[in-house]
């Protein structure tokens, strides 16, 4: 947990739930329902990466039932990132107040949504930890959770940052926050999207909050984890570290 600067925080207002998807067909109406009986106060967005499988027409059908859910068709694949900066974007634009990130596969349990937002009243950033007291995870294999948690702490290191998860994507944004971050000038996808945010975040002097949440791999689908996802933050964490290690350098020969 980061502290950030002590201050009042004020009404959460609508919460919106946004799902980024790329194949998920099996998966999607299982997951919305859940969330819908979880929180039926918070609405969904549906952000589609031009799913071959036919996700984005199932996306369609269940919005034209369900008032609270809504689809953005994006006319290709282009990753994890963008998927969710258009979602920010669009939740910012149609007056959410928070933005929650949640998979699409039943990995996130959206019975802990009301966790996040609990968390959310006094924070800028909660997210959804697999490694803190109280975190979990289920049916995955050694493999996965040695390069989760070995991700996690190679970023700690390199980028100063506290988390304990900072690759999680169950998490939930202030409106304020992601403003405040500049979200326009974000480029990473994948792992390496959730830990750019943090960091921003962090360095932002805001407050980030981690809360226990139970990870469940999927049953259904193929997982979009590759070895060029992997690459990327390896790299990217390591320029951004020696980026900040010259700033401050820099910072205290000036100073």
């Amino acid at each position: 947990m980061t502290d950030g600067e002590a201050r009042e925080y004020g009404p959460l207002g609508k919460a919106l739930v946004i799902i980024p998807t790329y194949n998920e067909a099996d998966n999607l109406r299982s997951v919305i329902a859940r969330v819908r009986t979880a929180v039926p106060e918070v609405h969904v967005l549906v952000a589609d990466d031009n799913s071959p499988d036919g996700t984005g027409k199932i996306a369609d059908e269940i919005a034209a039932d369900d008032e609270a859910v809504q689809v953005l068709h994006r006319s290709s694949k282009e990753g994890l990132g963008a998927a969710y900066i258009a979602g920010f974007r669009w939740g910012i634009e149609h007056g959410y107040g928070v933005l929650i990130e949640m998979d699409a596969d039943g990995s996130h349990q959206p019975e802990e949504i009301p966790r996040l937002l609990t968390a959310l009243g006094g924070a800028d950033l909660v997210i959804g930890s697999r490694w803190v007291p109280g975190g979990r995870i289920v049916n995955w294999p050694k493999s996965r959770e040695y390069l989760s948690r070995g991700a996690s702490t190679y970023s700690r290191f390199l980028l100063d940052v506290p988390m304990r998860d900072i690759t999680a994507g169950f998490r939930a944004f202030r409106k304020e926050t992601l403003e405040s971050i500049g979200i326009e000038t974000v480029a990473s996808q994948g792992y390496c999207f959730q830990i750019d945010l943090t960091r921003r975040t962090v360095h932002a002097g805001l407050r980030v909050v981690e809360v226990p949440v139970t990870f469940v791999e999927r049953e259904r689908g193929n997982s979009k984890m590759s070895r060029d996802i992997v690459a990327e933050a390896l790299w990217r964490v390591a320029a951004w570290g020696v980026e900040g290690r010259v700033k401050k350098i820099l910072g205290r020969r000036h100073t």
